[in-house]
């Protein structure tokens, strides 16, 4: 038997589908909530990159740069407090907080705006946006409480009112995109439009439809329930949040965010929005599957340090994450150009340079991200913050490089390629720490690396034969198909080990909520 097919059994024993109910399909509603919000604007590139040009997603991508920043301190994350106490009361003043802090926050973002638009714009080099940074301070306090890292979430998640998360992210995402696409038709195919929908989507539609549903709900006991004096006395219990929990997070989102940034200010906002698009289109498919194995491999690699048997628990999990992973993204390496010109429109090629680029680093993201829970789970967190750190640094670096340099492909030549350093380093160390040899991690890799060799050479052939595109995409489309069903059927708990992935997701979050 091999180690997936005993992982894949091991998981088979411990989970059962959860029972038809409301709260059970509340759940499903909250697990897939943000995957239908996310395909919305997926299914809606195509359409958007042919009515709105590189720049006007470049001044969304710096705006919502700006604001994902902003977002993840808004409330100095007190947010997450929510969940702590044991009296709804008591967590009631902690969420009127949140809001109150997020007001504080929002008002000094205000007053810096007031004072220093110009100077922002400059140094970003978005003149365009000036107009629009205005808006920032607006979607930081309704994103701030509502979608980004929440006060109204943690409190709806607490009072088991959840299926509204996921109502208020699929309605935002309808109407952001519904904007966008009207804008565009009727002639106003701006950057600017673009920001409207999105703060109108993405903040006011889902803040309004989570404020209403609690003023509905829990309106009568926030009233009674809420006490300057227990507000206070909660945010002095949990000071420990803004102090240390803050600037991690901070860095974090600030280490997301830089190329756009960068890209923006030493080059222009098209090349920002050709990256933005290009990135978030390779990105967020692969982060749902990560986020999906990274929640189920935490409580499972507890059980298993408990039961002794970690090393397998994190080379069986490595290994499905190199054989879901690595195929797709070598053959985006090849054809990545082709597959955005043929989607999104020849205006695009560049987003498909940019992800022919990242690709070999988004694979090296996509393994060793869901696995770097580990850390936690060993108590090693002083080298997340040390790696944290030096990410930081090497991205500051590269993209400094390319833009001095004025070559906007070697900034991201660089980039990925420090990327694939550090995060290959970051492997290592989960296996080194975990206990399993190296040489079963290489010989995953290898053995993969090998399968892909001869597709690799028909599409370069292809390619150089000047294949037209919709055909070039139309061959790596059917590989790619064989390609997993070649997987389901030479491991037979391949798709076991998916839909189990999907229960246990669920009953994760049943858990977590429960």
């Amino acid at each position: 038997m091999t180690d997936a097919e005993l992982l894949s059994k091991k998981l088979a024993t411990v989970v059962s589908a959860p029972k038809s109910s409301r709260f059970g399909i509340d759940v499903l509603i909250l697990v897939f909530g943000t995957v239908i919000a996310q395909g919305l604007g997926i299914l809606a590139s195509p359409l958007l990159a042919r009515l709105y040009d590189p720049g006007a997603f470049g001044i969304l991508s710096v705006f919502t740069s700006i604001l994902a920043v902003l977002t993840a301190v808004a409330c100095l994350r007190y947010e997450f407090a929510i969940m702590l106490p044991e009296s709804d009361e008591d967590a009631a003043n902690i969420m009127l907080g949140s809001i109150l802090v997020s007001v504080i926050v929002s008002g000094v973002v205000a007053l810096i705006v007031w004072v220093g638009h110009t100077q922002i714009v400059q140094i970003l080099n978005t003149p365009e946006l000036e107009p629009y940074l205005w808006w920032v301070p607006v979607a930081l306090f309704l994103g701030g409480i509502a979608i980004g890292h929440p006060a109204l979430n943690y409190w709806s998640t607490r009072r088991k009112n959840f299926a509204w998360l996921s109502y208020a992210k699929v309605f935002g995402s309808m109407v952001t995109i519904g904007f966008q696409i009207i804008a565009g038709f009727i002639g106003y195919a701006t950057g600017g439009s673009l920001i409207l929908a999105y703060v109108l989507g993405g903040a006011v539609v889902s803040g309004l439809i989570l404020g209403w549903q609690i003023w509905i709900h829990d309106g009568k006991f926030l009233l009674k329930s809420w006490s300057w004096k227990k507000i206070f006395q909660g945010l002095k219990r949990y000071k420990k949040f803004p102090l240390f929990d803050t600037w991690g997070v901070l860095l974090n989102t600030i280490s997301t965010q830089l190329p756009t940034f960068f890209l923006a200010a030493y080059f222009s906002s098209a090349v920002a929005g050709f990256y933005s698009v290009g990135n978030n289109l390779l990105r967020v498919p692969m982060s749902l599957v990560g986020s999906a194995i990274a929640q189920v491999f935490y409580p499972r690699a507890a059980e298993a340090k408990a039961a002794g048997t970690l090393a397998r628990m994190v080379e069986v999990t490595f290994y499905y994450l190199v054989v879901l992973g690595m195929f797709p993204l070598l053959v985006l390496t090849i054809i990545g150009k082709d597959l955005f010109v043929v989607v999104l429109g020849s205006r695009w090629a560049e987003a498909g340079v940019y992800t022919q680029i990242l690709s070999v680093w988004t694979f090296f993201w996509f393994i060793s991200a869901p696995l770097s829970n580990l850390f936690r789970l060993l108590e090693k967190q002083e080298f997340s913050l040390v790696l944290n750190v030096v990410i930081i640094v090497t991205r500051i670096i590269s993209l400094l490089i390319g833009g001095i340099l004025n070559n906007a492909r070697l900034a991201l030549f660089i980039y990925a390629g420090s990327g694939i350093i550090v995060y290959g380093y970051l492997s290592l160390a989960i296996m080194r720490h975990s206990g399993v040899p190296l040489s079963k991690m290489f010989r995953i890799l290898f053995n993969n690396t090998l399968l892909f060799i001869p597709v690799g050479i028909l599409l370069g052939v292809l390619l150089m034969l000047n294949t037209n595109s919709w055909m070039l995409i139309g061959v790596a489309g059917v590989i790619l198909i064989i390609y997993y069903l070649y997987l389901i059927k030479n491991d037979a708990r391949m798709l076991g080990f998916i839909m189990n992935l999907l229960r246990l997701r669920t009953n994760g979050i049943r858990k977590s909520i429960g």
